[in-house]
């Protein structure tokens, strides 16, 4: 049993009001419908992105040499490495002497992708570490001479509120070296019908994906929920750019978890908070960058200028 996991469910579901944290939609199960999430048509942001490092692939490469063309590429939740591959392949056709580090807490998702790379480019020097981020970064920072250049894709800065986006890019920091480089995906403010289509898509994929935690905590935590008696809502707020996802209990009623030796009551149409992804403008961005210690040195922006992503450099 995962201690951590069942320590954040018991505190969650006793928290008024109830909450979850969306880093458990990722077991198996989870990595399998946000592949699907990625491919629904009214899901922009991997096409935007992989549009974007696609186009800059070679002034990203020079702005990550910096001269010295040897670097540590540290990718911050790999999962499947579809965008990153663009830039893997491209800097293995080039010579470049880099060594790709993927960190994730899911152990199926590195195997899923160290397996891929080792087909698809066997040259390429792979080293994944299955850690929590910091804790891994720590390591390199002590045992790496290489310049460290991470990534953090996807917008998954967006799953924080701003006070825990700064604390994250801080801690960050504090575990990079003077001209580390970091590149990181913001989701920019749009149109809200097409910000809320992303996560409620007509045909249930992101549904299927939220309720999906329940059924991680009935296998895992010999949980007692029955998915059917939950249903998905989400909303969009345009003036804080937050989009909220939340599992909404459709009656009253008592869940067992029998790992926990606890009983939750949820009275009739209580929500549970699952997920933020907070969408931005470029003053939030510099914001987040100076309060954080990063210097923004570049923006990178698809042709729909739907997603930026920022290349921050440690000062």
């Amino acid at each position: 049993m995962d201690q951590q996991f069942a320590k954040d469910v018991a505190e969650g579901l006793s928290a008024s009001p109830k909450k979850l944290s969306s880093k458990y939609f990722y077991d198996e199960e989870g990595d399998r419908i946000f592949q699907a999430i990625m491919a629904m048509p009214e899901y922009y942001l991997t096409r935007s992105e992989f549009e974007i490092l696609e186009t800059n692939k070679k002034l990203l490469l020079d702005l990550f040499r910096n001269g010295s063309g040897r670097f540590n590429l540290i990718e911050f939740g790999a999962g499947d490495g579809l965008k990153t591959k663009i830039l893997l392949r491209y800097f293995t056709e080039q010579g470049t002497d880099f060594q790709y580090i993927p960190i994730d807490i899911s152990g199926n998702v590195l195997n899923l992708l160290v397996s891929d790379l080792e087909q698809a480019l066997p040259e390429l020097q792979v080293e994944p570490m299955q850690d929590d981020y910091f804790k891994a970064l720590s390591r390199l920072k002590e045992t790496s001479d290489r310049r460290n250049v991470v990534l953090f894709l996807g917008s998954n800065i967006g799953n924080f509120n701003e006070a825990q986006a700064i604390s994250f890019l801080t801690k960050l920091g504090e575990n990079l070296s003077k001209g580390d480089i970091l590149l990181v995906g913001f989701d920019l403010k749009k149109d809200p019908e097409r910000i809320r289509d992303a996560y409620n898509d007509k045909t249930g994929i992101t549904r299927a994906f939220n309720l999906n935690l329940l059924n991680r905590i009935n296998k895992e935590l010999g949980g007692e929920f029955n998915p059917d008696k939950f249903q998905h809502y989400q909303m969009y707020d345009p003036v804080s750019g937050e989009a909220r996802s939340f599992l909404i209990s459709r009656q009253q009623q008592e869940v067992k978890i029998k790992a926990l030796e606890q009983s939750f009551r949820f009275e009739a149409w209580e929500p549970v908070h699952v997920e933020i992804s907070r969408k931005y403008d470029i003053p939030a961005i510099e914001k987040y960058a100076k309060e954080s210690g990063f210097a923004v040195k570049q923006y990178f922006y698809d042709c729909r200028h739907f997603y930026v992503n920022a290349l921050f450099q440690k000062k």
